[in-house]
């Protein structure tokens, strides 16, 4: 069974699985550093409402008891965060697309596709009766 696995965990389709997982990974936190750190600011700054990451519709504020401790926790919608995920998102998938895009242009056409089960029967009758 070790055997097995080692075998099917050194196949190169799974390795490549791997990496690509691990590089995706590392490129999406260099998206998302990007998007929340160079983008959404300036977003913000265009539209004068400070950080657009930051960005909430608060529904009911923070409220303090006597002794400064907070009693109920502000609740608000954080549209700013959804905004920025989905930025992320579109900046991720246009550059998956477009390494997809190479990469099959690189692989050139497609093989010509053989003759089908059919036509060889067909063939092979047809050898048969000369």
């Amino acid at each position: 069974m070790l055997k097995e696995f080692k075998d099917f965990a050194m196949k190169g389709n799974l390795i490549d699985i791997a990496v690509g997982l691990v590089m995706g990974a590392a490129f999406a936190t260099i998206v998302t550093a990007f998007v929340d750190g160079m983008f959404m600011p300036l977003v913000g700054k265009i539209f004068q409402i400070g950080d657009m990451a930051k960005a909430e519709w608060v529904l009911s504020p923070e409220v303090l008891g006597a002794d400064g401790k907070v009693v109920t926790p502000q609740s608000a919608v954080k549209y700013g965060s959804f905004i920025s995920a989905i930025i992320n998102f579109i900046i991720i998938a246009w550059i998956m697309f477009m390494v997809v895009k190479a990469a099959n242009k690189m692989k050139g056409p497609a093989a010509p596709a053989g003759p089908t089960s059919e036509e060889l029967l067909t063939q092979i009758r047809d050898l048969l009766k000369k």
